[in-house]
């Protein structure tokens, strides 16, 4: 049997937090999210953000963490940029702002990626994606330094040297064709 096909977009994303005040300000200055609501439920106190104004929230912030920094609380938050000179930008706004951690920036072929950690250690993942698609996982370095021009030369020379190469568009095309194959 056929099941129905149902539309899907990532949403939002729920954080258990240690300190609501810090962590709502660390989003607002760096990621630019807009403070939409706040509240209190029982026991817990929230805050919802957004940086979109089709989503009432993107992000909500609760008290109630418990437990060491190594709780494995979320794997990743990801935000979609709208170029790679956006995420340069974000880049060196948070080497100066000194709060965030364990960078990795990562060329994942279909994607400029930069990964850090949030002042509680949450792992956040800024993207841009490319105009091609290779294999994943795939995850050479990236250096956010480069010009913008030289990121898309090098990157599609390497795309174009994987067996796996071709365009987004030629892959969004086949990846629809399985899908509505199902």
């Amino acid at each position: 049997m056929k099941h129905q096909t149902i539309s899907m977009a990532f949403s939002h994303v729920g954080l258990h937090v240690f300190d609501l005040e810090k962590m709502a300000d660390f989003y607002q200055r760096i990621l630019g999210l807009l403070v939409t609501d706040r509240g209190k439920l029982p026991g817990r106190e929230l805050v919802f953000m957004s940086a979109d104004v089709n989503e009432h929230h993107q992000v909500v912030l609760a008290t109630g963490r418990t437990g060491s920094l190594d709780d494995k609380v979320v794997n990743q938050i990801s935000f979609r940029l709208k170029s790679l000179e956006d995420l340069q930008t974000v880049y060196r706004s948070l080497l100066a702002d000194g709060e965030a951690t364990d960078f990795r920036a990562v060329n994942h072929g279909n994607a400029w990626t930069l990964y850090f950690r949030d002042p509680e250690k949450n792992r956040i993942e800024l993207f841009v994606d490319s105009p091609w698609y290779v294999a994943q996982p795939r995850a050479d370095d990236l250096d956010l330094n480069l010009p913008v021009d030289e990121l898309y030369a090098l990157t599609e020379k390497m795309c174009k040297a994987d067996p796996s190469y071709m365009t987004r568009a030629q892959w969004q095309a086949g990846f629809r064709k399985r899908f509505t194959a199902q």
